[in-house]
């Protein structure tokens, strides 16, 4: 339990007489231990609230609200509680592969099932207790996000290097059991968990369907930062393709038995694989977006609407520009300008692959682009009079780069304002014209995160 930072004017918490400093310990008489008791036994009307004051003192509060109106309550720490890390030591964690000297935060490595429900996290399982497994059911938390991997318990214990790893899958067979739904995500390491150990994986995970709501396949990430860590190779353009050919075989089959594919590869090994996107039906509901699966088809979906609907007085109205981005996907942003251009000849824009020098050449994805390779692979070239970049190089709500150096030290050596923009083809397509982000449409450019995703 943490302590009441502060209490929204007006709200019910305020009318009903809560003040800053006090800890609220039940509501309705059940025990607030962290945000999840405390979002889901204040859903209610009618709420009779015990506080204790800093001095001792214990009071009990009545308060009525609108049903699933927020108490108006702000606490010293979001969770209410303390995050949890992780107790695993994964053979490809990203995080364990980070250079040193860098901010705090990016080390920490969360592993906290309350996180997985609230803010989309993904969590291992390993370190929950039988009381936190029975409150996600009893509860009904649901959907989590699972970091699977691999269901074969033996496999999976080496793989985190845990020797709880294995319970993992039990618990998300009792899961599925009571109807929890879990979102699941599996970071591929070539000849490690892919082949046979990843057909097992799928038919394992289809098993527990609908309960498992979808799987995501990811490339493992591997940077240059890896002495004395486990050897892990990166995928070819060849062992990419088997993949995906191995995966959307599986997914074919589970659609014409089930009415879904289940299962998709990451946007990621589709460019490994040189390989075309699949069209935008093949996503369905675009349920594993956040783990790039189906992200540049529905960037490239909302990019030629927006176009559709861009009068060409706007087009029109669009000044030089140059766009920096990561390796992988600067050919598919290439063709979105070339797009724009076919439509306004006067559109003149530069499409830049940024090469990863911090973390190394096989980190293609935009995310991890810092802002010291941006200077350093920019300088001197034509840029135009903006700079776009992808805003999730930045961190969350600010204008900091992985390596700490921030947007204005960019612009100060390169010579022109940087606009991030959204994930978000109407965004791009505004951006490109020149037309000025909102406050409202700036700060949706990040999610509120407190905590570093650390498997890209």
């Amino acid at each position: 339990m943490t302590a009441v930072k502060s209490v929204d004017r007006p709200s019910p918490a305020h009318r009903a007489g809560v003040r800053a400093g006090d800890t609220l310990t039940h509501i309705n008489g059940h025990p607030i231990i962290d945000v999840l008791d405390y979002k889901f036994y204040s859903y209610d009307p009618r709420l009779e609230l015990t506080l204790k004051s800093p001095e001792g003192t214990v009071r009990t509060l009545r308060v009525r609200k609108g049903e699933g109106e927020d108490l108006g309550l702000e606490f010293e720490t979001y969770l209410m509680d303390r995050a949890r890390s992780c107790a695993n030591h994964c053979i490809f964690c990203f995080v364990d592969q980070m250079p040193p000297g860098m901010r705090p935060s990016l080390y920490f490595k969360d592993d906290d099932a309350r996180l997985s429900f609230l803010l989309g996290n993904y969590l291992t399982l390993t370190n929950l207790s039988p009381r936190e497994v029975q409150r996600i059911i009893d509860l009904r938390i649901s959907p989590i996000n699972v970091s699977v991997h691999t269901t074969d318990r033996a496999l999976r214990t080496e793989m985190l290097k845990n020797p709880r790893a294995g319970e993992g899958i039990d618990i998300m067979e009792r899961f599925a059991q009571e109807n929890i739904t879990m979102n699941c995500q599996i970071v591929s390491c070539p000849g490690i968990n892919d082949g046979p150990a990843l057909d097992r994986t799928l038919q394992d995970l289809a098993a527990m369907f609908p309960a498992v709501n979808s799987v995501s396949v990811v490339p493992v990430g591997v940077t240059k930062y890896r002495e004395g860590l486990y050897p892990l190779k990166t995928y070819t353009k060849d062992t990419a393709a088997a993949l995906v050919d191995q995966v959307e075989a599986f997914a074919a089959k589970h659609l014409k038995e089930n009415g879904t594919r289940l299962v998709w590869c990451s946007d990621e090994f589709y460019l490994l694989a040189g390989r075309e996107l699949p069209p935008e039906d093949y996503f369905e509901d675009f349920t594993q977006l956040d783990n790039g699966v189906g992200m540049l088809t529905l960037l490239s979906r909302e990019f030629g609407r927006a176009l559709d609907l861009m009068e060409p007085e706007e087009l029109e109205g669009a000044v030089p520009f140059s766009i920096a981005t990561g390796v992988s996907a600067a050919p598919f942003l290439a063709k979105l300008v070339g797009q724009a251009r076919e439509k306004c000849g006067t559109i003149e824009g530069r499409v830049y692959p940024i090469v990863n020098r911090f973390f190394g050449e096989t980190i293609t994805v935009a995310g991890l682009v810092t802002g010291g390779d941006l200077i350093e692979q920019l300088r001197g070239k034509e840029l135009g009079k903006r700079l776009l970049i992808p805003a999730n190089m930045l961190r969350s709500g600010e204008n900091v780069f992985l390596d700490d150096v921030t947007t204005a030290d960019v612009e100060r050596e390169l010579g022109v304002p940087v606009v991030p923009v959204p994930q978000d083809g109407y965004e791009l397509l505004d951006a490109i014209c020149g037309i000025q982000l909102t406050p409202e449409t700036q700060k949706a450019a990040w999610e509120n995160e407190e905590f570093y995703r650390y498997n890209p």
